[in-house]
C-alpha cells in the first residue's frame, strides 16, 4: 500500500471511484464523472494523489482552485474519494493528511471542503485532519430537484508566514 502522485494512466480507476461516489448521492453535486481533460483542467497540477494497493488505485485526492483572482492563489478546495469497498480502513484520512502536507509545501494556506451533512465519514476524516466547521450552507444547490445543504469546513496552514 502506498500513496503516490496521480498519473494520467490512473484515470480509469479514478473515474470509476468518482462514479461510485456520485452513485451514493452524498459525495458531490456532480451527476457524472467528467472526461480526463475536463478533470485535468479543473484541478491544480500539483497535489494530486492516489492510494494504491496491489497495483490498483483504490482512492484519490486532489485540489481545485477556488478562484482565479491572485489574492486567493493559496486557497483550494479538497476532493477525497475512496472506493466504497475499502471504506472505513483509514484510506481517506491517509490521503487527506498527505494532501495537507503537499498543499503546505506548495504554499497553500487555506483548504476548504463542502460536504453533505449526511456524509458522516467524510466529516469525521476532515475533522481528524484539522479542519473546522465554519457553518452550514443551507439550500446551496439542487440535486435531482431536491435542495441540499453542505457543511463548510476549512483548514488553515500553520506554516504560512
Amino acid at each position: 500500500m502506498k500513496i503516490r502522485s496521480l498519473l494520467r494512466s490512473d484515470w480509469k480507476d479514478v473515474e470509476s471511484i468518482y462514479e461510485k461516489g456520485i452513485a451514493t448521492g452524498n459525495a458531490t453535486f456532480q451527476a457524472s464523472a467528467p472526461s480526463w481533460e475536463e478533470w485535468d483542467n479543473s484541478h491544480l497540477n500539483t497535489c494530486r494523489i492516489v492510494f494504491e494497493t496491489d497495483g490498483k488505485v483504490i482512492g484519490w485526492a486532489a485540489l481545485t482552485s477556488v478562484s482565479s483572482r491572485c489574492v486567493y492563489a493559496g486557497v483550494a478546495e479538497v476532493s477525497v474519494y475512496v472506493d466504497p469497498t475499502f471504506s472505513g480502513q483509514g484510506i481517506g484520512l491517509a490521503l487527506l493528511n498527505e494532501l495537507v502536507g503537499l498543499s503546505e509545501d506548495e504554499g497553500i494556506w487555506t483548504l476548504q471542503a463542502g460536504i453533505f451533512p449526511e456524509n458522516l465519514g467524510s466529516l469525521r476524516i476532515h475533522e481528524k485532519a484539522g479542519f473546522r466547521t465554519l457553518g452550514v450552507r443551507e439550500r446551496i444547490g439542487k440535486q435531482n430537484g431536491v435542495w441540499r445543504d453542505t457543511v463548510l469546513l476549512e483548514r488553515r496552514s500553520k506554516v504560512v508566514s
